[in-house]
């Protein structure tokens, strides 16, 4: 069975810094794209940022300058840096890991989320 659990959320005031840290957990033998979305109240889940595992990122433009992810292949985790947070980046961020090779085959997975509140 594959688990991913965020970790790092919190409360944090309008300019400061937060970093989420997702590990996935079982038997892995690779993950294709590993990433960030959030969801806030009454809006839909959106894309915040994805990393393939060979290091191409994406992200959303409304982040694009303050958030940074990386991730470590070896260990089947991925991080998000978040500086210059607004309130507008108040959410529920959850992991989500595409193309998850295991031992049953491939599938895709999504973390419990963490929640991310910003204070102005």
């Amino acid at each position: 069975q594959v688990q991913l659990v965020e970790s790092g959320g919190g409360l944090v005031q309008a300019g400061g810094s937060l970093r989420l840290s997702c590990a996935a957990s079982g038997t892995i033998f690779s993950i294709d794209t590993m990433g960030w979305y959030r969801q806030a109240p009454g809006k839909q889940r959106e894309l915040v940022a994805t990393m393939t595992s060979g290091g191409s990122t994406n992200y959303a433009e409304s982040v694009k300058g303050r958030f940074t992810i990386s991730r470590d292949n070896a260990k089947n985790r991925v991080y998000l840096q978040m500086n210059s947070l607004k309130p507008e980046d108040t959410a529920v961020y959850y992991c989500k890991a595409d193309g998850v090779w295991h031992n049953w085959g491939r599938n895709d997975y999504w973390g419990q989320g963490t929640q991310v509140t910003v204070s102005s």
